[in-house]
């Protein structure tokens, strides 16, 4: 059952800068390996968080480090979740996630899907 679904764009030239202006941004949206993609996954990454926040209802305290988007061998998007995430997670029944990622002429974009038994 689809417990929440999520999605949001991000225009990466216009997320470049606010990572410039605001130095310690990657910090407070990234995870260490996060951190060390191009802007385009950076920015396709923000968007997933972003969606997960929308399906998870997008309460107040969700931390971004919480969350983690790593590729499989394979190349597919998957969603790692901790602290803040998970717990709200827990809370909504969510057993799984699938995620994409899309990045192309200047757009990033994500689709997060929630899946489970409500709680």
């Amino acid at each position: 059952m689809i417990v929440g679904v999520g999605i949001d764009v991000v225009d990466v030239a216009r997320f470049g800068q606010a990572l410039e202006r605001t130095p310690r941004l990657r910090e407070r949206l990234f995870t260490e390996d996060e951190r060390r993609l191009p802007l385009a996954s950076l920015a396709a990454r923000f968007a997933a968080k972003e969606a997960l926040a929308k399906a998870l209802g997008a309460p107040v305290g969700l931390a971004w480090t919480d969350a983690t988007v790593r590729r499989e061998e394979s190349g597919r998007p998957v969603l790692e979740v901790e602290g803040t995430v998970a717990a709200r997670a827990a809370e909504l029944g969510v057993r799984s996630w699938h995620v994409s990622l899309s990045h192309d002429a200047g757009i990033a974009s994500a689709v997060v899907v929630a899946e489970g038994e409500p709680a």
